[in-house]
């Protein structure tokens, strides 16, 4: 996958992750719940940490400890799309994690947190609330770990 199309996948990423959020910040107060289906709400919460919100209750530090993280990430991640170029999966795996990675280090960058709105629950038990970034960089690390099989199988 040549370069260029790996970077235009992440920029998409990256374009409906700011869009998607700064669309919920217009349309729902902070700790609101829109309620979709009987198992999705829309809701708009702040995570100043990572996953399930690691680390959200430090002092501060985090912000550009994880921003740090991300963007030493993308740099291996543009250098790692250079040199597997012909591994298309494998690329197009990167290039979901490397737009989330960017879309998270926008919020934490000009926000201090990230913004998240995603609410799925299942009998009153809610899983964190994520975001369409983290929705990237989850299903590209999992065509990574396909992509590790299949690899392994040729």
């Amino acid at each position: 996958m040549k370069l260029h199309i790996s970077l235009i996948l992440a920029l998409v990423v990256l374009v409906l992750d700011f869009a998607s959020k700064r669309w919920v910040e217009s349309t729902v107060f902070h700790g609101q719940q829109i309620p979709v289906t009987d198992f999705f709400n829309l809701v708009l919460t702040y995570n100043a940490g990572a996953a399930f919100s690691f680390l959200s209750d430090a002092s501060g530090w985090q912000r550009w400890f994880f921003s740090g993280i991300a963007a030493s990430a993308s740099i291996l991640i543009v250098y790692l799309l250079r040199k597997h170029a012909a591994e298309k999966l494998f690329c197009m795996s990167l290039s979901l994690v490397l737009g989330g990675a960017l879309g998270n280090l926008w919020d934490r960058i000009t926000l201090g947190h990230v913004v998240d709105f995603l609410d799925f629950h299942i009998s009153g038990y809610h899983w964190p609330a994520f975001n369409v970034a983290d929705s990237a960089i989850f299903i590209g690390a999992m065509l990574l770990i396909v992509e590790s099989f299949r690899h392994k199988e040729k």
